[in-house]
């Protein structure tokens, strides 16, 4: 393996970075929310599968070099493989084909606030699938809260018009992908024993022979590739999904994933900024309060159960010995819970890692 991993370190061993890392975190809540806006320009030139396979082609390559780079190792085993095949689809294959198709008729605004439910959706699917993930009455509070939001944002006193609830409904269906592979991976793939990179570059691999597979069955090379769309696929996927991956290790390893899963909250407001702004996309009112709403739902779903305290004269567990660790709790679509979640995936845009998905980092919040 090639040398230490975010879910090993802390920030106190965590080697100086050139770049402080509230610069690092600001260039990925960035990239992140800016993805929705390369999802939507490149469906211009590209069929929504045809940008799917490109991002990840091109997220692939840049993980792939960065493996090369720290003479990382693959994951081995047939029985881990599976999990990834499985895995890839529901963090990457799916919704990055769902929020493509979903942007052909929906503004890129709407699709990153629907990127932001995941962790509802993560909640509310775990409230079934997993039973340790009790919940409490401030966590139920924000998965009601939430989706009080989602309603405002779509306008439902209005009976939803305005909207194409088609693409709508395919980018809420992405965000809950990304909270079902979030599940899926925290049963299946913890204590592998590979790192964050190789599983992360080992499910994107999968999930571009996956789209490999698919896109030549359902679409056709354009007559001509138009620069702006293909400039923009290939952003999303070097950027959005390979870079941010990698920036968000970086961040990770060094203030811890708490801090690090804050850039989620942003996500959202960057996508709903860059949309206005460099798109001409039309914002009511009822957008940005909606919006407002779904993430402290989404805050609220991730606080904590407080830790119990100790009977007065028991002495408690004793102090670990060795390099401190990240704390251990779920996460979402990284995008990849994206999302946030940082799920390889979004984080919609981003999406979640196995390994941060299986229990090796702190907090699930939304990929892009």
């Amino acid at each position: 393996m090639g040398g230490a991993h975010p879910e090993h370190m802390s920030p106190a061993t965590t080697p100086r970075r050139l770049l402080d890392w509230r610069v690092r975190f600001g260039v990925l809540a960035l990239i992140w929310g800016f993805s929705f806006l390369f999802i939507k320009v490149g469906t211009e030139g590209f069929a929504p599968f045809q940008v799917t396979f490109g991002r990840l082609l091109f997220g692939t390559a840049v993980l792939a070099v960065a493996l090369v780079v720290k003479r990382d190792r693959l994951p081995r085993g047939a029985r881990v493989w599976g999990h990834l095949t499985v895995a890839a689809f529901l963090l990457n294959a799916l919704p990055f084909s769902l929020f493509a198709y979903a942007e052909l008729t929906i503004p890129s605004t709407l699709a990153g606030i629907c990127n932001a439910t995941t962790p509802l959706w993560g909640m509310l699917l775990s409230l079934v699938a997993l039973s340790e993930d009790r919940p409490t009455r401030v966590r139920a509070a924000g998965l009601g809260i939430g989706f009080v939001g989602v309603l405002t944002v779509l306008g439902a006193w209005q009976g939803f018009s305005g909207l194409d609830m088609t693409g709508t409904a395919l980018a809420l269906l992405a965000s809950l992908s990304y909270a079902v592979g979030w599940i899926y991976v925290r049963r299946t793939l913890s204590g592998t024993g590979a790192s964050n990179l190789a599983l992360a570059g080992s499910q994107l691999g999968v999930a571009t022979l996956q789209l490999a597979v698919v896109t030549p069955l359902f679409t056709t090379l354009p007559d001509s590739v138009e620069v702006v769309p293909l400039l923009a696929v290939i952003a999303l996927g070097a950027l959005g999904t390979g870079y941010a991956m990698l920036l968000q290790y970086g961040v990770v390893a060094e203030v811890g994933p708490t801090t690090a899963a804050m850039v989620t909250y942003f996500i959202p407001v960057i996508a709903t900024a860059a949309g206005v702004a460099l798109l001409n996309e039309q914002l009511t009112w009822n957008t940005p309060v909606g919006a407002a709403i779904v993430l402290a739902g989404a805050a609220l779903t991730q606080s904590r159960r407080p830790a119990p305290v100790p009977a007065r004269g028991s002495a408690g567990p004793a102090p670990a010995l060795g390099r401190p660790t990240v704390a251990v709790r779920s996460a979402a679509p990284e995008p990849a819970l994206a999302p946030p979640v940082v799920v390889v995936g979004s984080a919609g845009a981003t999406g979640v890692t196995p390994a941060q998905a299986a229990g090796t980092t702190d907090d699930a919040r939304c990929p892009a």
